[in-house]
């Protein structure tokens, strides 16, 4: 296995994507019933490949990613040979939690308060595994995909 076996909430937001597996590798319902209790071991594979199957395509369609902790934000452009990296890092004593939903009006408020202040950091690496395997664990460490990468773009201009 490449990636990781889908969980079953996973599994149940994909059940049409997975039927559709079965079906387009010969497997009727009738037939996954009986894979299921007659040989597990057949069946688990099958979840395996549709894992991966799941994992490469929405992994190749990645273009970034973001990481929040209490005290640092990190913003990945995940490019085909390159991934680019920015981050914003909290220094000094704040209440302030990035994985709060704050505007960033009452981040800036926060900070102003504790005296705290931001360090903006970049980075740039190029791939040393297969690109998606390294996107998976950023993915699997916490990072989340971003969809239109507003963030990264933002912190790219300061």
């Amino acid at each position: 296995m490449k990636y990781r076996r889908l969980r079953f909430d996973e599994l149940q937001g994909l059940e049409k994507d997975f039927i559709n597996f079965l079906a387009a590798n010969s497997v009727t319902s009738d037939d996954w019933e009986k894979l299921k209790n007659e040989s597990p071991d057949k069946a688990e594979q099958m979840i395996e490949i549709f894992s991966d199957m799941i994992f490469e395509q929405t992994l190749k369609k990645v273009d970034y990613l973001e990481q929040k902790s209490a005290r640092e934000i990190r913003t990945y452009h995940c490019g085909s040979e390159k991934i680019n990296m920015i981050g914003i890092l909290v220094e000094g004593e704040t209440t302030l939690d990035f994985r709060q939903n704050l505007d960033p009006q009452q981040m800036m408020a926060q900070l102003s308060l504790s005296g705290a202040s931001l360090k903006l950091f970049k980075g740039e690496k190029i791939y040393k595994k297969d690109r998606n395997q390294e996107l998976f664990d950023l993915m699997e460490k916490g990072a989340l995909i971003s969809r239109d990468g507003h963030l990264y773009k933002t912190l790219s201009q300061l």
